[in-house]
């Protein structure tokens, strides 16, 4: 266990590189089981997810190098067994080897996947969609056994937005007979980024992007080199730091259309920012306005960004409505805001109300998961006096070296 110990109150100023996206590598990662031949995959962020992922590829048989941020794998000779479930159960990525290993073993058992504690995340779309392209599905004692003679596509209608549900039917899609489409399926950057590897691997993907894809199934991909694409939720992290912190960030590199209604939602707040190529320069932000948001599948606001906006509330002129429809565990952050001095009230799981502008004072708070953690940094590092955040260990699954680099802009904290 950790803490992150912070003495609040100094401007940011510098540059921040943000590293390849958390969402989007996981399930490249479990991609790469699908071929015998090497991926190698560059701009790999130094997170604990990642490292958990390479760890589960190594049980299943795969070889797996790392140089940096370059990892290659090569999985020619799989086996199938039992996964640690320590391993399956401190990530929720870990669901993501359901569809690789249908479509190159015909089974997998797994342990019910962990995460961050954001609420109840029920497997039935994954299992749902699964069963449509001929799975049998067993659950006894925690463990999920997943079987098949033979993937055989078929219209696929998945019973919400799901993200990984997405990606598991499209990973088990490409190695399957016939055409499969996915309706309401997810268009978020990562999704993209997942079919743009299989593309690059010889899959016949078309539709991605929007809300139903299309995939022709193929006998076999291969090998192929990728680059992962920058983190748009850290890049939006930043920025919100950048915005209440009285200083100034240079954020690169971000992708100007996955962070559209984000820089719309920061211009509507009042938030002064500047757009150069592929730079973000965010400044101190002097009479911030109250806002609503409601969290929203892609290309809606990322529910992933919706806790650290409660931060720029805190200091808005005014009430601010936050609505995360998604999941009832995503405002517990809140309490620990509150416990800083925030004048917010949790009117139901799913929607809290903040009235600003409050300062914030240092205290002794604790992580619930990953984005409520890093919300929590904001609010220490603007905070009076000296906060420590508990279990902040939770943070590194997603943000890369976050003390680290924080410091390089200024921030005084440190990890005990």
């Amino acid at each position: 266990m950790s803490n992150l110990v912070i003495e609040g109150g100094h401007p940011l100023h510098g540059e921040v590189k943000v590293p390849g996206s958390k969402n989007a590598v996981t399930p490249i990662l479990a991609a790469t089981l699908l071929t015998e031949e090497e991926c190698v995959l560059h701009n790999v962020p130094n997170i604990s997810d990642v490292d958990k992922m390479l760890k589960l590829l190594q049980e299943l048989g795969a070889e797996v190098k790392q140089e940096g941020t370059t990892v290659i794998v090569k999985a020619s000779h799989l086996e199938l067994k039992h996964l640690e479930p320590k391993l399956v159960k401190g990530m929720r990525s870990s669901v993501l080897m359901f569809g690789p290993l249908l479509a190159r073993l015909g089974e997998v058992r797994l342990p019910e996947p962990g995460g961050c504690i954001i609420g109840n995340r029920p497997l039935g779309a994954h299992l749902q969609g699964l069963a449509q392209l001929g799975v049998s599905v067993v659950a006894e004692d925690d463990v999920y056994h997943l079987k098949t003679k033979k993937l055989i596509g078929t219209n696929v209608v998945l019973p919400e937005f799901s993200v990984t549900a997405t990606e598991n039917i499209i990973m088990a899609a490409v190695l399957a007979q016939g055409t499969t489409i996915i309706d309401l399926a997810a268009a978020e950057p990562h999704v993209q980024d997942l079919c743009k590897f299989l593309l690059s691997m010889g899959a016949k993907i078309s539709g991605f992007g929007t809300h139903r894809i299309i995939i022709e199934g193929v006998d076999k991909l291969h090998g192929t080199v990728h680059q992962i694409v920058p983190d748009y939720i850290e890049a939006g992290t930043w920025a919100v730091l950048a915005a209440v912190s009285r200083g100034e960030l240079s954020i690169s590199p971000v992708i100007p259309d996955h962070l559209a209604l984000i820089l719309l939602k920061l211009k509507e707040i009042g938030v002064l920012y500047e757009l150069k190529d592929d730079t973000l320069i965010v400044r101190a932000s002097r009479q911030l306005k109250p806002f609503k948001l409601q969290a929203m599948p892609y290309p809606g606001f990322p529910t992933d960004l919706q806790a650290p906006f409660s931060v720029l509330a805190t200091q808005a002129s005014g009430t601010s409505l936050v609505h995360d429809p998604l999941y009832e565990g995503r405002m517990n952050h809140i309490t620990e805001l509150i416990k800083m001095g925030a004048n917010a009230l949790i009117a139901d799981p799913h929607r809290v109300v903040i009235t600003g502008p409050t300062p914030l004072y240092g205290r002794e708070i604790r992580s619930f998961d990953l984005r409520a953690g890093a919300t929590l940094v904001i609010a220490g590092l603007i905070a009076q006096g000296e906060t420590i955040i508990n279990d902040a260990e939770v943070i590194d699954r997603g943000y890369e070296r976050i003390d680290e680099r924080l410091k390089t802009v200024g921030a005084h904290l440190r990890r005990e």
